[in-house]
């Protein structure tokens, strides 16, 4: 499953791939705590780096898995 996550006064973005079985609902929950808490957004990747974002600091957010709608080269 893959999180992406918008930062704000920058245009780039933080794309974390996380591990087979993660839960989406419980990503969901975990950002809207931080965000609600004024915290620090802690996710672990598939390789168990751990990405922190200040929840202040976060514009927006996108849930799903690797294969959802991203087609590279020609065909479908």
């Amino acid at each position: 499953m893959d999180v992406r996550i918008g930062v704000s006064h920058t245009a780039k973005e933080l794309d974390v791939e996380l591990p087979d079985g993660a839960d989406a609902e419980r990503i969901k929950a975990d950002i809207d705590k931080a965000i609600k808490d004024g915290t620090t957004l802690w996710l672990t990747d598939r390789k168990g780096r751990q990405v922190g974002v200040p929840a202040e600091k976060i514009a927006y957010f996108e849930i799903g898995r690797p294969d959802d709608g991203r087609h590279i080269g020609f065909g479908s």
